[in-house]
Order: structure tokens, then sequence, then C-alpha cells
């Protein structure tokens, strides 16, 4: 009656298991975290992510759907850079395993293809981008395979979402997801199928995590955390500089020159300020594919005196622009929780952004900075008028705007909430799949 596999001769493969079961579950996490494009200096809060995760004792392999920059400048950037796991340029060879990987892993894919090809509302276009997607989904899972990847982070919600979750569902590990601003509100193509697979989702703001409970109403409301990134506010130094009325006021703008942030809207806003004899100049820091668009519409108004591109400017610049304006704009169509006021207000510079999104859990309007009707020029204008004649009347906004940031909006505060969130949420997840096999 014993048999091959009686109860004596199979206990201790049983007790192997076991330790083999609790050796793994005592090793570091592995995390793989994805962007669309890493490293960026438009998004520097991903390696400050990534590093404090590394902190907490996780293993992180930075990965990005597409090849950086070459010119990176940040030696920080740089660094990340080359331990970055680049899909980009494909092999010839692995694609053809990943498209075998595709049809042997159909089932488990069934329900995206099927969501793909017969569902949504989405057009032709968009869904033959989601299978191509598809496919480098299963390309990232076999660059993945060996690497002892137990869990995928992908920060927004482009493609490189679906990416993850093709990977995560042909490795049979969980993958989650950050959404900011537009990859939710303009851009959440098939975000119902990645909240969905998602063992949980950050996003960055109170407005963000409404909005997704009430458009996607399937979704468990306890795996939509909102997760704030900030700034290095308490540290940093402030300046106030007694104001010279003879000189002209001065507004300052920064951000990537991309339509999104509508700097053509702050141009147009500056013909009107002039129409109206406001001594002023305007200052743009950035750049982007929108530059010369803006330079021909700067020339079309006649604003060249008053309005300037000063391109890229670097951190030690722009604290020196903070320092010396006397009002930092935002103009953006769509956002998350701009960095760019964050580090305003933190350095007690008077803000002016619109009331959309998030930005009034940043901006309290007349009480941590201003807000003004979104897609107003009017309102906009008379709001640069109005604050320009409160004078010494802003200093108390000023301290409460930093106070504010402090308070809510700390880089260190928050990259360590994070951790320990991934910390419980990943724990969690491992001891669920653990307990099942020892029993």
């Amino acid at each position: 009656m014993g048999g091959r596999f009686s109860r004596h001769s199979f206990r201790p493969s049983l007790r192997k298991f076991e330790r083999l079961v609790i050796y793994l579950a005592e090793q570091p996490i592995s995390i793989a975290y994805l962007a669309n494009q890493f490293p960026s200096s438009v998004e520097p809060y991903v390696c400050d992510e990534i590093a404090a995760l590394r902190r907490q004792g996780f293993t992180v392999l930075p990965c990005s759907a597409r090849r950086t920059s070459k010119n990176l400048v940040d030696e920080r950037q740089k660094t990340f850079a080359a331990e970055t796991l680049y899909l980009e340029p494909l092999r010839i060879g692995l694609l053809g395993r990943a498209l075998w990987l595709c049809v042997r892993e159909r089932q488990r894919l069934s329900g995206l293809l099927r969501r793909i090809l017969g569902r949504g509302r989405e057009n032709p276009s968009r869904r033959v981008r989601a299978l191509l997607h598809t496919w480098l989904g299963a390309y990232y899972a076999l660059r993945l395979q060996e690497r002892g990847i137990r869990h995928i982070h992908v920060h927004h919600g482009y493609f490189s979402s679906w990416i993850a979750m093709v990977a995560a569902l042909s490795l049979e590990i969980k993958f989650s997801m950050t959404l900011h601003g537009s990859d939710l509100l303009l851009h959440g193509a098939y975000l119902d199928l990645k909240l969905k697979h998602s063992a949980f989702c950050l996003t960055v703001s109170d407005f963000n995590r409404n909005y997704v409970l009430q458009h996607y109403v399937d979704v468990d409301p306890g795996k939509v955390i909102v997760q704030r990134i900030g700034v290095a506010a308490a540290h940093v130094r402030t300046s106030d500089f007694p104001r010279d009325w003879s000189q002209p006021f001065t507004i300052l703008a920064v951000g990537r020159l991309h339509a999104i942030k509508d700097h053509a809207f702050l141009v147009r806003a500056c013909r009107q300020l002039k129409d109206r004899g406001f001594n002023f100049e305007c200052l743009i820091a950035g750049e982007g594919p929108e530059r010369r668009s803006l330079e021909g519409l700067i020339q079309t108004l006649h604003m060249k005196g008053n309005v300037n591109l000063l391109g890229h400017i670097a951190h030690p610049q722009l604290d020196t622009l903070y320092a010396t304006c006397d009002l930092v704009v935002l103009t953006s169509r769509s956002e998350g929780i701009p960095l760019v006021l964050m580090e305003a207000m933190a350095r007690k510079a008077s803000v002016l952004a619109p009331a959309i999104t998030g930005i009034p859990e940043l901006v309290f309007d007349g009480r941590t900075g201003f807000l003004y009707q979104p897609g107003s020029l009017e309102d906009f204008v008379e709001s640069v008028v109005n604050i320009s004649q409160l004078g010494s009347a802003l200093k108390p906004v000023r301290e409460a705007a930093r106070s504010h940031v402090i308070s809510h909006f700390d880089r260190e505060k928050n990259l360590s909430t994070l951790a320990d969130l991934f910390r419980q949420r990943l724990q969690t997840t491992e001891k669920s799949y653990a307990d099942p096999l020892l029993q």
C-alpha cells in the first residue's frame, strides 16, 4: 500500500518545499519599475521613488520602454541610465519568441484580446496599437523571466501600463501603477482593464481618486490609493527680496514647451496685459516641441520685448528665478499636482494657476496662492493685475504656501510613505501566495 508516493516518502519532499517557500518569502522582493522613458529630466520623482524603495530593502530594476536621451547632464540620471533595462532596440529573435508566447498564453490573455478586438469605444488605430503592445508585453516578460522579478510597477497609465499588465499576466505575478493627470483624464485608453488587473493603483490627488471611483465603478476602492509626490521643501533657502517698483512686474512660467502646458494661452494673456499698459516681463523656462510655434506667436503678437523663451534652465538657476520673480504662473490644460507649483511655493513665491484637477488641493485661492477660471484670458489677466497691487499683503500668503508644502508635499515624508505602502501591499501579496502552498 505504501507505493511510490506514500505518506512517509512524501514527507521529506514536503519539508524541503516548505523550506523553499519560507526562504523565498524572506528574500528581498524584486520589483521591475517601468516607465515610458527613463530617466527623464521632467520626471525626477521616478528616480526618487526607486531610490526610496531600495533604501527600504527592495531590489529594484529600472526599466524603460523607450531609449532615454544621450545628452543627460545629471550624474544621478547617468547612473540610473547605465543600469536600466531598455526594451529598445528590439531583438528580432526575442520578438519571435514573444509572438509564440502570446499564442501559447492565449487563454490567459483571452480577456484582453476580446476587449481589444470586440468591445469598448476605442478607434481602430488604438486597437492595433494595443495588439502591438500586447506583443511587447510578452517581449518584456521574456526580458524579465530570468531576473527573479516578483512584482512590476509602472509609472503613468500610458502604453507602458499595458505592456506591464501583459508581462505580469504572462509571468503570473502582480503589477501596480501610478496615475498622474493626463494619463487618467485625457488618455485613459483601456484603463478599465488596467485597473481590474492591477494589484493596486496609486494616484497623486484626491481629485484623481474620486475620478477613478466615479468613472470606473467596478474598481475596488481599497486598491486606489492617494500617494502624493513632493519636493525638498524643508531645506530650500528662501529669500525675501525687497520689491523695486521701478522695475517691470516679472512673471515666470516653468515647464516643458508642450501643447498640454498651453504656453500660447500665456503669450496671448501677455498681449492683453500690454494693451492695458501693464509694465511687465514674462519669462518662460523650458524646452519642447512647441518652441517654434511659440516663437511665431510671440512675433505675430509683437511681444518680443515682453516675452522671453529661456530654454532649459538648471535647478540652481531656477532657484534664482523663483526668488527674484514677482509671480509664478501655470497655464496647463491638464495636470496632476505640478512640481513646479510646489517648488515655487516652498520658496515663498506667489503662484497663479487654473482651478483644475488636483491643483486646488495645493493652491487654496487667496490663502496659499491664487486660482483663475480655466481657459479664461480675462480672469487670468485680471488676477495678474490684482496680485501686482497687493504688495506687502502677499507676505502671509507666501508664508502659508511654504507651510502647506512642508506639511503635505515634503518629498522625504512622502517617499517614506510610499516605501511603507509597497512593503505592506507586497508582503500581503507574498503571504497570500505562500499560505495555500504550505497548507
